[in-house]
């Protein structure tokens, strides 16, 4: 986890294979970084394993959901009791079940010369 990044109460991290959390990113309370699931597919059920990496500058709202291999670009921002089972591209707000991108993020840069 880089400098500034923060975790809130209550954040599982299933982390199996590494997660990877960029500066200045928010994970927001009762969200899970799950990083294995289990091929359902196979009597055998085996263990299926991809790191996570989330940018810089991203926001993971409340309880929401990120699954193995997933890769968060900089500056999105995923909404509350979103479940994210592919990559969101940087800078773009995402939501749903499963998340999809449903627009750009503007910042506001106010008082800023």
């Amino acid at each position: 986890m880089d400098d500034l990044a923060c975790l809130a109460d209550d954040v599982n991290c299933y982390n199996i294979a590494e997660i990877k959390i960029g500066s200045k990113t928010t994970i927001s309370q009762s969200s899970w970084l799950c990083s294995a699931s289990h091929d359902y597919g196979s009597s055998a059920m085996q263990l299926l394993v991809a790191p996570i990496t989330i940018g810089s500058e991203v926001w993971v709202t409340g309880d929401v959901f990120i699954g193995p291999g997933v890769h968060i670009g900089d500056g999105a921002v995923v909404t509350a009791r979103s479940t994210v089972l592919s990559d969101i591209p940087p800078w773009k707000v995402a939501s749903g079940f499963p998340a999809l991108v449903i627009k750009d993020r503007q910042l506001i840069r106010e008082n800023f010369k």
